[in-house]
């Protein structure tokens, strides 16, 4: 180990992440303590990584006798328990040491009074800004510009639309934003929440409290919306969406735009859906390779979605994922047809209440798979069952061990809850 330079010795701390880690393996020696110095690149400080009777004070002087030890630091990570709530003086202190080197900043820290870490970290080299817990006011995009930054995630953070909308246009490179739990400070009834970005490729929204959010981005690729109550969702870009994944999300009108040429992967779940509507926005995705809905709930309680729309329309469609109650009558409807799904190698099939239907619509599907490798069968076991309930479930099982022997070269899996 004396052998080694000191420049790999700063890598190696680096990578020990955590600062209590590097605080121990720093007092070695003096070579190491001087790595630590000079080529430290990582640090990580979180309160669970320090002793519970620790007061805050003592956490403040650790934490700034640590990060001053250190002269290039690039990625910063503080994450600290609401119980403690330190002075801002130090906070300020440790963001204006480092703002010179610093890339990434990771941040969940209580102060008192509130410190502004767009005020402190703007006009830097920051690529990577990361707020847990923190209350946004007034942005100021001509002095509050972040020119390198490419990573914002905002979660549970306090801040106004406006502001939102005026601290994604003050970075001019950013490429992905997620927001997680986010409280929208607004005085209207209604509150609309409107995003323009060049740059942006992909948008994470979770929890965010609004009513409508507008989002013109002529670069996005991934697009995940989760947990939110909408009217109105709107999508204004240039057709380079590839991945759309919808949890939970009650919304009125959802418009992704005309241009859905470029999509592969398209994802919803626990959602209401009007299958027309929405099949006549994903109608045009020839290169679809991943179709997964998973406990949706059609508006028109005689609707479905049938095999041969999907083979005809998704033709590159490799990996295929349904769950959905089967209605009676609709089975028929569901396997009309008989063009195949020639790429499907995986296929995911569900119930939450399993029916009568469910075996003849798993072997109606499995049929229209030539090339199917993989079959993956979901269900939901409840504790207390009727006598019609487990005699269908015993029925199925009888069903499925048929099925196996008929398509051996298939892999079948169970995965029950």
């Amino acid at each position: 180990m004396e052998n080694l330079p000191v420049e790999v010795i700063g890598n190696i701390l680096s990578h020990l992440g955590a600062a209590r880690d590097v605080m121990v393996a720093s007092a070695v020696c003096r070579k190491w303590r001087d790595a630590c110095k000079r080529h430290l690149r990582l640090l990580s400080f979180n309160s669970d990584d320090f002793p519970r009777d620790m007061t805050t004070r003592q956490l403040e002087i650790v934490i700034t006798q640590t990060i001053f030890q250190t002269m290039a630091l690039q990625c910063l990570s503080i994450h600290i328990d609401n119980t403690h709530e330190f002075s801002a003086a130090p906070v300020i202190a440790w963001l204006m040491y480092t703002r010179e080197t610093l890339r990434s900043l990771s941040y969940n820290v209580r102060t008192l009074p509130n410190v502004n870490i767009l005020e402190k970290c703007g006009r830097q080299k920051l690529e990577v800004l990361d707020l847990d817990h923190n209350t946004i006011t007034g942005v100021e995009p001509s002095y509050q510009r972040f020119t390198c930054l490419k990573s914002l995630s905002l979660r549970h953070v306090s801040i106004s639309a406006l502001d939102l909308s005026l601290l994604v246009a003050a970075c001019p490179k950013i490429e992905l934003l997620a927001l997680d739990v986010l409280e929208i400070v607004t005085s209207d009834s209604q509150s609309t929440m409107e995003l323009t970005s060049h740059t942006l490729k992909s948008l994470f929204a979770k929890s965010v409290g609004v009513d409508k959010i507008i989002l013109d981005a002529d670069n996005l690729e991934v697009l995940h919306l989760n947990a939110l109550n909408l009217d109105l969702f709107e999508l204004i870009g240039k057709g380079t969406l590839k991945h759309l994944k919808i949890d939970d999300v009650s919304v009125t009108h959802l418009d992704i735009g005309d241009s859905t040429d470029h999509l592969e992967v398209v994802d919803v779940s626990n959602f209401t859906i009007v299958w027309p509507k929405f099949y006549s926005m994903i109608s045009r995705a020839s290169n679809l390779r991943m179709l997964r809905f998973w406990g949706v709930v059609f508006d028109d309680e005689d609707e479905i979605v049938d095999s041969e729309t999907i083979a005809v329309s998704f033709p590159l469609l490799q990996h295929l994922s349904l769950s959905y109650e089967l209605r009676d009558g609709l089975l028929h409807y569901s396997l009309q047809g008989s063009s195949p799904l020639e790429n499907v190698s995986v296929l995911e099939l569900g119930w939450t209440v399993i029916s009568e239907h469910f075996g003849p619509w798993v072997f109606g599907m499995i049929e229209r798979c030539p090339n199917l490798k993989k079959l993956v069968i979901h269900g939901v076991l409840s504790e207390a069952k009727t006598r019609e309930e487990r005699q269908m479930l015993a029925s199925f099982t009888s069903f499925i061990v048929c099925l196996m022997r008929k398509y051996m070269h298939v892999d079948v899996q169970f995965e029950y809850e």
